[in-house]
């Protein structure tokens, strides 16, 4: 009994040393998007998928298991994309996440037609993102909006 209660020290000591030992991570910094294709266009649905850079300014790398996300443009809903990932993060880099955004054409239509004549709209990301380390993984709030550069008509 008493070799079995010192291991369960020794365990939870170890434990404590290592989860005060890791530092908080860093918030991961949007680069660009690039490769923005229709992926599926029918009167059923549509799809694009896109690609997005992101700079890991963290000293250690992370793994992203999955997406989970809400697309906005000019804070006209989109599209959701949600996706099961094995993407690794390399640390201090940049690195690239393949988007596949299920679109809402009747909102779209509905609201969004004068969002494709602006030359600037506000996109905006709000979901969650699972990131993890050696197999351990926590699911992270995401609420991020950027202005971007964009028109049909460029």
């Amino acid at each position: 009994m008493k070799k079995g209660f010192t291991s369960t020290i020794v365990v939870m000591l170890i434990m404590v040393l290592f989860s005060s030992s890791c530092q908080q991570p860093k918030e991961l910094v949007f680069k660009e998007y690039n490769g923005l294709t229709v992926d599926q266009l029918s009167f059923a649905g549509a799809a694009l998928k896109v690609n997005l850079v992101y700079y890991n300014p963290n000293n250690f790398g992370l793994q992203l298991n999955r997406t989970d996300l809400d697309i906005y443009v000019d804070s006209t809903f989109l599209g959701h994309s949600s996706q099961d990932i094995q993407i690794a993060i390399p640390k201090r880099d940049n690195f690239t996440i393949p988007l596949k955004v299920d679109l809402d054409l009747k909102n779209l239509l509905k609201n969004g037609i004068t969002s494709l004549f602006n030359k600037e709209v506000a996109i905006r990301l709000v979901g969650t993102v699972k990131v993890g380390k050696a197999g351990i993984y926590k699911s992270f709030p995401v609420d991020y909006t950027s202005k971007q550069n964009f028109s049909v008509f460029n």
